[in-house]
């Protein structure tokens, strides 16, 4: 019974080996939202990783479970939203709405699915404390024969083909591979599984800064930077770095004050007018997941730039909060455009859910 907490995994930098870890199946990572369902009868309940609960958000899919998955059951799975065969994980965030209306029409227009890749229980037997090959065979027995909304995750537990995965598989949205212990029971918020993630680096425009929340004016220190990037209408607002060590964070401080300059002269001056988030997600603004924190900035002239590193793109922003690498002082500002980010190549989503190359 909810609440329970999902496994979790701890990232590596490659394909690992598995001989070293006892034999491991990978699968492909899903950009989405982690998701614990509880079916027991026609009572569905859908717990997301903190273990809030989303079943409200999620009418369209409650009742697909309702029609594919096992009479009682326990699963570990994702909810994720596709668009012309990819992931959208920003149009998946527009579900968590409080309008009811809302949730019904975006169930229509943008209907979401869940790919299962884990078995907590089924009937009257916990899996939990079994190794994952039992738990993934009974599975494969469980959900065989669903072709949607409901999905079963491929899995694989050949190195070589879950490193093409890896590469082709991005094309369709998909954040890297996972790769499981063969061995291992499912440890609730236990890093028992691992994680290979996409990384890339970027030359990016500093644009301004956010005070960290411990900042007092008596030892002011950096919380975040804010990451620009040109475009044809301007400097556009691409993410942010926050990674910093306390005297880094003091050090940071007293190196940007030079570059302060009032906001009535920066690129960004005329989001002041915002008073909701926009689709840009400027610098300022509020929206729902903010929760009412303070979003103001101290505005920097536009001239420095920095090298991150950071996983993939949501759209024109990072995905994640990038992590600062160096110093560019041989790069122009006006130079840092968005032509520099590399773009998968375009991959079939269906594919990747079924195996089978679709014509």
């Amino acid at each position: 019974m909810p609440p329970v907490q999902p496994m979790l995994a701890k990232s590596v930098s490659g394909i690992p080996d598995p001989a070293k870890h006892g034999g491991l199946s990978f699968e492909p990572k899903w950009d989405g939202f982690r998701c614990l369902v509880f079916r027991d009868g026609d009572e569905i309940e859908l717990a997301s990783r903190n273990t809030k609960p989303l079943t409200r958000y999620f009418p369209e899919v409650v009742a697909a479970m309702r029609e594919q998955l096992p009479e009682r059951c326990v699963l570990d799975g994702e909810l994720f939203v596709a668009i012309d065969r990819r992931l959208e994980f920003e149009v998946l965030q527009e579900r968590i709405h409080p309008a009811a209306s809302r949730i019904e029409m975006l169930s229509e227009k943008t209907p979401a699915g869940f790919v299962a890749f884990d078995l907590l229980a089924l009937g009257d037997t916990s899996y939990a404390d079994r190794p994952f090959a039992e738990r993934r065979a009974a599975l494969e027995q469980a959900l065989a024969g669903l072709s949607g909304p409901c999905h079963l995750t491929r899995t694989t537990t050949d190195p070589a083909e879950a490193g093409e995965w890896f590469t082709r598989f991005e094309g369709a949205g998909l954040d890297g591979v996972m790769a499981k212990p063969l061995g291992a029971p499912y440890s609730p918020n236990g890093r028992t599984m691992l994680k290979i993630k996409h990384e890339r680096t970027a030359d990016v425009v500093l644009a301004g800064y956010r005070e960290h929340k411990t900042s007092t004016p008596e030892r002011p220190l950096i919380g975040s930077l804010l990451l620009g990037l040109q475009t044809e209408d301007g400097l556009q607002h691409v993410g942010v770095s926050a990674s910093f060590t306390a005297t880094r964070r003091a050090e940071l401080y007293d190196e940007l004050q030079p570059l302060v300059c009032p906001i009535e002269e920066h690129p960004w001056g005329h989001w002041q007018e915002f008073l909701t988030a926009n689709p840009d997600r400027v610098p300022g603004t509020q929206s729902r997941w903010s929760q009412g924190k303070d979003l103001s900035f101290t505005p920097l002239r536009p001239e420095r730039v920095l090298e991150v590193k950071y996983d993939h793109m949501e759209g024109r922003r990072f995905r994640h909060t990038a992590h600062f690498k160096r110093w560019r002082p041989d790069r122009d500002a006006g130079s840092c455009r968005y032509d520099q980010l590399e773009e998968p190549v375009g991959y079939d989503l269906r594919e990747v859910l079924s195996g089978d190359p679709q014509d």
